[in-house]
């Protein structure tokens, strides 16, 4: 195999900063349009249509997570990695949007709803309810928040290596490499300044525009690290054997630390609960604010057909280049590794930098690094903002305006107030991000999993007229109280399975449905006034 040269050029560093800047212009350009009124700020006054919903939907759902993440876990786990999220997300997610998505968006426009807690406690009949579910939404929200300024920080990590060798000589395993704390300043910057300045509407055309980019650039890093390995019969075919089955299994490997044990393969019980995960986009209160910006009903249909397409389009060439990692590590490709030493290319065995060294390594065109990487951070900003925003219009709409008198605040204040909430969740977050926490997957894993183990709230709150207001806080309580439980026993954040590969979510969310049937069938029913509001054909 012919050895790529290692690029030094600070190209792609130039491509990137490019575009962030027409991400800026793109963005703020749209702030043209911004109507100046709170609604606009909060839901771009319901005018989106099918295909930028479709972009802004399904580049907020695309994260490092579907990127970085799913890469660096076909690398650890194998092909199995596929089936545990993407096959599975394709088909339920479209359920959400179908069942869940345009039901909410029908109330939202009815009675002006722009969060989920101001349905909730209407159909629940509960001023207190919203202030049980704010801060879990929050809190589960963050970790999603982390993921991204982590993706970013790893994959620019990883193009840069040895880049300037001069300037950052802090980490031995990372010399030259632009550090994630400068990366994570400069994503959350650019982020906040179009978040902040247009709201929802900006959101919405950078979504677009990312969304655009980073599907082309990563059907464009697939071509040429397929062309590199020989192309996709011959990748495939010197993948690491074990990675290329379901069943699981250990691999011994030596690293930079020495030996170490790594389980690859998916068990059957571990794959069958992972389905429930995708459930989580039935809970995303950025998911909700994206639906609420539709135009009509009928905007959806576009989102619920392609959105398996895409999804398709985005995770089988992830996958596929983590399976390919598993031979290139380990096959004396120059700077990844010498041969049969799997993970000594990777510092640290840092699985989250297999995609952007891949990329580095593989595609000998500093020009197209560039463009591979803004795509990749593409992906990771188009659902930044979305969840940035989102926090912003909870808590100034749930927290602050909650019962108030209409025109207590002006539209003007209102839009002050939750663009500083924006500023401090952006603070916060990047604080967090520099403390390094779990891996991306499993990380993601666990906020998508507390958003699943809500899903019986919304179901039972749209199709079960019978629910009541105690089912929903013992729901939400049993749900959450199942969860942290076992999240705490996973370390905060690494990957944790019970009885021979059984996901948590699986106790969380079994934990949520029972407490809400078992509750709301002991305890009063909902007045006929909620009944009639939220089923009036029943």
């Amino acid at each position: 195999m012919m050895m790529p040269v290692i690029a030094t050029s600070t190209t792609p560093l130039v491509i990137i900063a490019i575009y962030l800047g027409l991400l800026l212009a793109l963005a703020l350009f749209s702030t043209r349009l911004f109507r100046g009124t709170s609604t606009d700020y909060f839901v771009a006054s319901r005018s989106i249509g099918p295909f930028m919903l479709l972009m802004s939907v399904f580049g907020t759902t695309m994260t490092a997570f579907a990127l970085v993440g799913s890469t660096g876990k076909a690398f650890e786990r194998g092909v199995g990695t596929y089936g545990l999220m993407a096959s599975s997300s394709g088909l339920i997610h479209a359920a959400c949007f179908f069942l869940i998505g345009i039901k909410l968006w029908s109330f939202g426009k009815k009675y002006g709803y722009v969060t989920q807690i101001q349905f909730f406690r209407d159909r629940f009949e509960s001023r207190g309810f919203g202030y049980l579910l704010f801060p879990i939404l929050v809190a589960l929200v963050i970790p999603y928040l982390l993921i991204g300024i982590l993706g970013a920080g790893k994959t620019i990590r990883g193009v840069t290596k040895g880049m300037f060798p001069e300037t950052f000589t802090g980490d031995p395993a990372w010399i030259g490499s632009v550090p994630s704390w400068l990366t994570g300043l400069v994503i959350c910057g650019v982020v906040l300044a179009y978040v902040f300045s247009g709201g929802s509407r900006a959101a919405a055309w950078a979504n677009t525009f990312q969304t655009i980019v980073f599907m082309c650039m990563g059907l464009l890093a697939f071509y040429f690290i397929s062309q590199k390995l020989g192309g996709l019969s011959e990748a495939i075919k010197n993948a690491n054997p074990a990675h290329l089955v379901r069943d699981p299994s250990e691999l011994e490997l030596t690293g930079k630390n020495g030996p170490f044990t790594r389980h690859i393969g998916v068990p059957p019980l571990m794959f069958l609960t992972y389905m429930l995960i995708p459930l989580s986009v039935g809970m995303f209160p950025h998911l909700f604010q994206h639906w609420l910006t539709a135009r009509s009903a009928k905007s959806f249909r576009l989102t619920v057909i392609a959105h398996p397409l895409c999804i398709m389009i985005v995770w089988v060439p992830c996958v596929l280049v983590g399976l390919w990692a598993t031979a290139a590590f380990a096959g004396g490709i120059e700077g990844l590794g010498p041969k049969n030493k799997a993970f000594t290319g990777l510092p640290n065995q840092d699985t989250g930098a297999v995609l952007s060294l891949m990329v580095k390594f593989l595609i000998a065109d500093p020009v197209i690094v560039g463009l591979v990487t803004a795509g990749i951070l593409a992906a990771i900003m188009s659902s930044l903002d979305s969840q940035f925003l989102c926090l912003g219009t909870m808590f100034t709409n749930d927290i602050v305006l909650h019962g108030k008198p209409k025109g207590h605040y002006s539209d003007k204040q209102v839009i002050v107030i939750a663009r500083g909430f924006v500023i401090c969740i952006v603070l916060l977050t990047y604080v967090l991000s520099i403390l390094n926490p779990q891996n991306i997957f499993d990380l993601a894993v666990w906020s998508f999993s507390g958003f699943a183990s809500l899903t019986p709230l919304v179901f039972a709150a749209l199709y079960w007229k019978g629910a009541t207001k105690a089912g929903a806080f013992s729901s939400v309580i049993a749900a959450m109280g199942v969860w942290l439980y076992f999240f705490s026993l996973s370390g905060w954040g690494g990957e944790y399975t019970v009885l021979n590969g059984v996901m948590p979510v699986a106790f969380s969310f079994g934990a949520g449905a029972l407490a809400m049937i078992a509750v709301s069938l002991a305890s009063a029913k909902p007045s006929a006034e909620t009944v009639n509001k939220f089923f009036p054909d029943l």
